[in-house]
């Protein structure tokens, strides 16, 4: 992770600020249910610690501290205009399984070091600033992906509360377990009027940055995503008889088609990704040609229509490698999520804090999902990725230097400063 940056472009007080970041985040790892591992899911024991804990912090910040109806820890740091639009900072303390200490955390942490600098500073910008930690972003007990976010934009499905967990416990019941009222869940909403703008600053979880030897990125978009349960169905036949010539082996048109995914998709560019994750093939004997391969694809990118015009591709050279096999080819989509644009003016407002620091300004698109996915159906939000080792994420191995979250805090520090009165 060798580069031409050094810490002289950032403040004396955000390198010290990257170290209580770095510090925190180990506080954070240590709050977890399984013993040296980090694991932490929504109603836990150790969500509600953690939440706690955060809420502490907060409060030395100078934030007014509470916790919603429906988990997440929140923070309000007063403007000079109360009825102004506040500026919300977030993202999420939940986790995977086994999970990595700085996706989630690092978001909400560095987030409450801008506001210590604003309160350390006697500095009061024309609107407020709070700071949300998400309860669940990650879906890892109940399933449900952006639990905590979708609390606060209002948009929980009716059937939420009846899922269940492992145990069989529903949402309902572990609200009740730790003394919130499923029928209050409402309470969590806030109004479109209360926010001028939703900023997340999170690890890249990918390589591009470290590839570009960079510390910081600004997000263009969430990208989009298409999956579909695909299937090539030929004739199983005596793996001794059948020659070569004559057979209708459904595993190498799965293959060829698996290739050419790869190859086509590299080709188009566009920031657009396939994958082929799961192959079942049918019967499945050492000594029998496969006549049925079960497949799924997953198509994302940054623009629906891009997705959408790779797609048609992908499974017209699926037929066509079906036909001239002499098989049968058919895909059917169980899950699409439309991608989320990031707002271009907080796209150039990061932009530039992030170019004065290190030169340019490196912008791409996020391949995995965020809670300001939910908050851009109310507000404009924006993005700001930290690089991480490798791209590793979801992993304990996921880690960043305390160069690059001082470069991270700093960048957040004048953006918000940036802010003239929640006008975008």
């Amino acid at each position: 992770m060798a580069e031409a940056f050094t810490l002289a472009a950032v403040s004396q007080s955000a390198a010290r600020a990257a170290g209580r970041v770095m510090a925190r985040c180990d506080t954070l790892a240590g709050i977890s249910e399984t013993p040296g591992q980090l694991t932490r899911v929504y109603l836990s024991t150790e969500h509600l610690q953690a939440n706690r804990q955060v809420g502490e912090w907060m409060a030395e910040a100078g934030m007014r501290v509470w916790q919603d109806s429906v988990g997440n820890i929140c923070g309000r740091y007063e403007g000079q205009d109360p009825s102004a639009p506040a500026l919300l900072l977030g993202s999420h303390l939940d986790s995977v399984r086994n999970a990595g200490r700085y996706d989630g955390p690092l978001g909400v942490l560095t987030a409450l070091e801008v506001v210590s600098h604003l309160h350390q500073n006697g500095i009061r910008l024309p609107m407020a600033v709070e700071i949300v930690g998400f309860c669940d972003e990650e879906g890892t007990r109940f399933g449900i992906t952006l639990l905590g976010s979708r609390g606060l934009t209002g948009t929980w499905p009716a059937d939420w509360l009846d899922r269940q967990d492992a145990q069989g416990i529903t949402v309902a019941q572990a609200m009740e377990n730790v003394g919130l009222s499923p029928l209050a869940i409402g309470a969590s909403q806030r109004a479109v009027s209360d926010f001028c703008a939703y900023l997340e600053l999170h690890i890249e979880q990918g390589p591009c940055l470290q590839t570009a030897h960079v510390p910081l990125g600004v997000v263009t978009a969430i990208n989009g995503a298409r999956r579909l349960n695909c299937e090539f169905t030929g004739h199983a036949g005596h793996a001794g008889t059948v020659p070569m010539g004559q057979r209708q082996d459904a595993l190498t048109a799965a293959a060829e088609w698996t290739l050419a995914i790869e190859t086509l998709t590299t080709t188009t560019g566009r920031n657009l990704v396939a994958t082929v994750g799961t192959l079942e093939c049918l019967p499945g004997a050492v000594n029998v040609i496969p006549g049925q391969v079960k497949l799924s694809l997953d198509v994302r990118g940054p623009h629906d229509d891009d997705v959408s015009s790779l797609l048609k591709v992908l499974l017209a050279q699926g037929h066509e490698i079906a036909a001239r096999r002499g098989l049968t080819f058919a895909a059917e989509q169980f899950y699409g999520i439309s991608a989320t644009e990031c707002d271009e003016s907080l796209q150039h407002r990061l932009s530039q804090s992030v170019l004065h620091l290190q030169g340019q300004a490196m912008s791409l698109p996020s391949g995995a999902g965020h809670d300001a996915i939910a908050m851009a159906e109310c507000w404009p939000v924006g993005m700001l990725f930290v690089r991480c080792k490798d791209g590793i994420s979801h992993h304990p191995d996921e880690s960043v230097t305390a160069g690059d979250v001082a470069y991270a805090v700093q960048a957040y520090i004048n953006t918000v400063l940036s802010f003239d009165g929640g006008h975008l």
